[in-house]
């Protein structure tokens, strides 16, 4: 049973913890950590992409964010990100690896297997940007198929235009976006 910190709407804990059905469920705020690998290929920037899991209870089959997952209750973000990153992709970073670049919210309702899902969360970001070969990846097959480099530019128009293969949070990699383009100002 996963048990996730209630937040306020800055992602601070409350004191409260709720059970991840629960918040689910009921559209209860909670945190999770988003993990964008990246690189550039002749100056062109590439986001890894993940293909969910046909098993996953949200988004199954999607191309999304490169890894990602919930904040268990007591944890801090940063944790969370090195543990999902090592659990899903099998890269082991070490903290320093991860570069924080902001927060966004998340709001929605779907219906995914026949039941209402309803998610309301404060994703903390992180950049990898370390070179990585995909072909050496042992995938966590419960979370995901495959994984896929795409360029960011292209990820963002299929997101943008609704594109149902990707499944990608907008805000989270417009988060990337605005990091890249601060940085090469």
């Amino acid at each position: 049973m996963e048990i996730f910190d209630i937040v306020d709407t800055l992602g601070q804990p409350t004191g409260q913890t709720v059970e991840r059905t629960e918040a689910h469920a009921k559209g209860i705020r909670h945190r999770t950590a988003h993990i964008w690998v990246t690189r550039r290929v002749n100056g062109v920037l590439q986001v890894l992409l993940q293909k969910r899991s046909l098993d996953k209870d949200s988004f199954p089959g999607g191309l999304d964010t490169s890894s990602a997952g919930h904040i268990q209750a007591g944890d801090e973000p940063l944790e969370s990100a090195l543990r999902e990153l090592g659990e899903e992709l099998d890269i082991h970073a070490a903290p320093e690896d991860l570069l924080p670049i902001g927060t966004f919210v998340v709001s929605l309702q779907e219906e995914f297997h026949g039941k209402p899902f309803l998610d309301e969360e404060i994703a903390f970001v992180y950049v990898y940007e370390k070179p990585v070969d995909i072909t050496t990846l042992h995938l966590q097959a419960s979370e995901l198929d495959s994984v896929e480099w795409h360029d960011y530019t292209e990820a963002l128009h299929a997101t943008l235009t609704n594109d149902p293969k990707y499944v990608i949070p907008i805000d989270g990699l417009r988060t990337v976006g605005r990091y890249y383009s601060m940085k090469e100002e």
